[in-house]
């Protein structure tokens, strides 16, 4: 049975369901902790329009505790997880706790019906990886979404096709049985009470609901719980859930076999009927999650364990280490015209390997994955760098045989996890199962559906990465821990953002390692990215000067202000301090660090 929480959680977590009201100020930074950097005179929209705004130290999304942390997007989620390490649970039980409550208050992203990745620290230079990403349905082909003339259509992102089969509950449960100490069924009640009792839609929530109203609209379910006459439901509205209540009931009461046996895989498999989808009983009930040797590198003295493949997350962070290893950033000016081209150059290379050759290691045997981890080509290919840009069309990859979330938590004994999951994009398929409550991801597009052709987020991939029965597609998510010399945990950092997740995760890392930002101003400083194709050098209102763009121009980049801010991925990070923890959810998203 679920223990109450105590008296002064619910008070929080009731007010900030009425407002979302934002937690503490953290205490001043300390002397030395370099002050937010933001381009005064910039090229691009200028950092004072208020479209663009990014305040690098607003309190709402910053936090400190003495003895443990909790980030995600949410603040709803980021008090329950609180909770649970304040009652005796660890970090991979709030974590746990916090995954199934984003799936009820961050729709966006959180979900049952997506899945991702886990990278977990127990002990000194001790850690674990799992893999839960969705797999392609049994009777998936290399060439469902292409037309009669071989081109690829809509069919990978909108609709029943688009979704691979779940794997969020089942990581979830495997995460509990080989680490987790509370009860299970009390991880997940906190999620059932908020989707049951509801909680109040914010203007986050309101207008990703815009945004994504043409998709979503085309589900009934969808249109039916998020939308009022055609309309979003409103910043202020109270929400309720009830037959997503009813499912996460059955997870607690059963775990697994609650979501791909009985009555909810029953409706997910006759809501795949409904549309054409391709997902079956036998698909569900096969679902197996991955345990995985994490990938390590070293920077900077530092011990960084990063997720392998299917994520290019490890192997892309590895890489861009590695070419940069001979380079003293932090004697550079944070985004100048070297700090930048350097980036734009190493990620030009780290992406062209990613898009070419990495996949689900079940299938794609030949990953070259000892060469794209080894240093001495990290130094071949750093020497290929010059002060002029490199098109992308002259980089090679080695040739051998959206939408996410992501939360970080450290506990009072020094375990620490970041997961990140994901629907792919927001809202995933725009399909909520009827009877079940919940929206299906649409990662099918994270495969290969025509090489050579770009997919949702512009990404060139190749044949590694093909759709294949039961195979799991290639991801960006780079759930990303960092040690010190002793194997203590200094960093913990993931992103949401399909590929600008490796940039943002990278930036974040670099601006703690590198620039000795605080985590709020890591986190929240403007970016820039780069991922090969297209060969665009995107960047963020405020990220570099005129005079800086001007230069990057000059040696041969194509400079691109039109993303917005949140197309930039949002960073969660937890940095250790002499007085504890400081967590910083990014401004771009909208969720809430909280410590004690």
């Amino acid at each position: 049975m679920l223990r109450p929480l105590r008296t002064s959680i619910w008070v929080a977590i009731a007010l900030v369901a009425c407002s979302r009201k934002p937690p503490p100020p953290p205490p001043p930074a300390p002397p030395g902790d370099a002050a937010p950097i933001v381009a005064k005179d910039a090229a691009g929209p200028s950092y004072a329009d208020p479209k663009h705004v990014i305040d690098p130290v607003d309190a709402t999304f910053v936090g400190s505790g003495k003895t443990f942390m909790v980030v995600s997007e949410h603040s709803l989620a980021s008090l329950v997880g609180k909770e649970v390490l304040a009652s005796g649970g660890n970090a991979v039980d709030a974590a746990i706790a916090v995954h199934f409550a984003l799936a009820v208050v961050y729709p966006v992203a959180g979900n049952l019906g997506g899945g991702g990745f886990a990278v977990i620290h127990t002990a000194p230079g001790k850690s674990l990886a799992l893999d839960f990403r969705e797999v392609a349905p049994a009777a998936a082909t290399e060439t469902m979404f292409l037309d009669d003339k071989g081109n690829p259509t809509d069919a990978s992102t909108v609709g029943h096709r688009a979704s691979g089969v779940p794997g969020a509950v089942a990581g979830m449960w495997a995460l509990h049985q080989k680490l987790g100490k509370k009860p299970w069924a009390e991880l997940v009640k906190p999620a059932v009470a908020l989707a049951r009792d509801g909680f109040e839609v914010d203007s986050f929530l309101n207008g990703a609901l815009g945004r994504s109203k043409k998709r979503l609209l085309l589900s009934p379910a969808s249109a039916k719980q998020w939308y009022v006459n055609g309309e979003p439901v409103k910043a202020g509205t109270k929400v309720t859930q009830p037959e997503l209540a009813a499912t996460l009931e059955r997870i607690a009461a059963k775990g697994p076999d609650g979501f791909y046996k009985g009555e909810t895989a029953a409706a997910i498999v006759e809501e795949m009927k409904r549309g054409d989808g391709l997902i079956t009983e036998k698909d569900l009930a096969s679902y197996t999650p991955v345990w995985r040797d994490p990938l390590k590198l070293a920077y900077r003295g530092n011990a960084v364990t990063s997720m392998p493949p299917p994520s290019s997350g490890g192997v892309a962070l590895a890489m861009t280490a590695g070419m940069l290893a001979e380079v003293e950033l932090g004697k550079l000016p944070w985004h100048g015209k070297e700090h930048v081209h350097r980036l734009a150059e190493v990620w030009r290379r780290a992406f062209a390997a990613r898009n070419e050759l990495i996949g689900d290691p079940k299938f794609a045997t030949k990953i070259p994955l000892a060469k794209l981890m080894s240093p001495a080509y990290h130094a071949e290919l750093a020497k290929q760098i010059t002060d002029k840009a490199t098109p992308s069309k002259d980089v090679a990859p080695l040739r051998e045989g959206t939408n996410t979330t992501n939360l970080c938590v450290v506990d009072g004994t020094g375990m620490a996890i970041v997961i990140t999951t994901t629907l792919n994009m927001a809202f995933g398929s725009g399909v909520t199962v009827d009877k079940g409550g919940f929206l299906l991801n649409n990662e099918m597009d994270d495969f290969t559906a025509k090489p050579g052709t770009p997919n949702n987020f512009g990404l060139v991939q190749g044949v590694a990465n093909k759709i294949e029965p039961g195979k799991r597609p290639l991801s960006s998510m780079a759930p990303t821990i960092v040690e010190d010399a002793k194997g203590n945990v200094v960093l913990l950092v993931g992103a949401a953002g399909g590929p600008r997740i490796i940039t943002a995760v990278w930036q974040t890392l670099s601006n703690v390692i590198d620039f000795k930002q605080s985590v709020a101003n890591a986190v929240a400083n403007p970016r820039v990215h780069h991922q090969h194709l297209p060969d665009l050098l995107r960047l963020e209102a405020g990220s570099v000067e005129r005079g800086v763009e001007q230069a990057l121009i000059e040696a041969g980049h194509k400079t691109d202000w039109s993303f917005a801010k949140r197309e930039f991925g949002a960073v969660n990070a937890i940095v250790k301090t002499q007085a504890g923890w400081d967590g910083a959810a990014d401004p771009r998203g909208g969720g809430a660090a909280v410590g004690d």
